[in-house]
């Protein structure tokens, strides 16, 4: 039997085990992703989804929230809500939940909020943004393409307007 290459893992798949007493890098795993609720409205079909007279104006708002499950373990929820009109008509709402269970190790408790709050949305985005245009899309539209988010940008706003910077834990929530 040979030697791994460098970069891959042993036949177990799972990374090599530190010595004891080692130090430990920091770690974000992101254990599960989910669709935690889903919901597309066409209010007007079929009419909303002939030729429009002017382009819709869409509006899209975004959230995230976390709360501990567990010993260096938090569920973390990216809400994408986003409705599309014309003429003060609307022709579509969708909303998704999207949750992930990550595991955080060895990271200090200042930069908690930054790994839950930017890193983890951020990984978790691509595949909310593609339940979104997907779920447009097979209600009839185009696909609504959302363009990428500076969930930093989000954090620092939401710490701005009085909103917590700290994760609730399950004890608390």
């Amino acid at each position: 039997m040979s030697d791994p290459i460098p970069g891959q893992f042993p036949g177990n798949g799972q990374p090599p085990e530190a010595a004891p007493g080692a130090a430990q890098g920091q770690q974000l795993i992101i254990n599960a992703q989910y669709i935690k609720d889903l919901s597309f409205e066409n209010p007007r079909a079929p009419q909303s989804l002939m030729q429009q007279a002017a382009p819709p104006s869409v509006e899209i708002n975004i959230d995230v929230k976390a709360q501990s499950i567990g010993p260096d373990a938090y569920e973390v929820v990216l809400t994408l809500k986003a409705s599309a009109n014309v003429q003060n008509e609307t022709l579509f709402l969708v909303e998704l939940s999207y949750g992930a269970i990550a595991t955080v190790r060895n990271v200090p408790p200042q930069l908690m909020p930054q790994v839950v709050l930017v890193e983890t949305p951020r990984l978790m985005f691509p595949f909310a943004r593609n339940i979104i245009a997907e779920t447009t899309r097979d209600g009839g539209f185009p696909p609504l393409m959302i363009n990428p988010v500076d969930f930093a940008e989000l954090l620092r706003r939401n710490q701005a307007a009085g909103g917590a910077d700290t994760i609730p834990s399950a004890d608390t929530v």
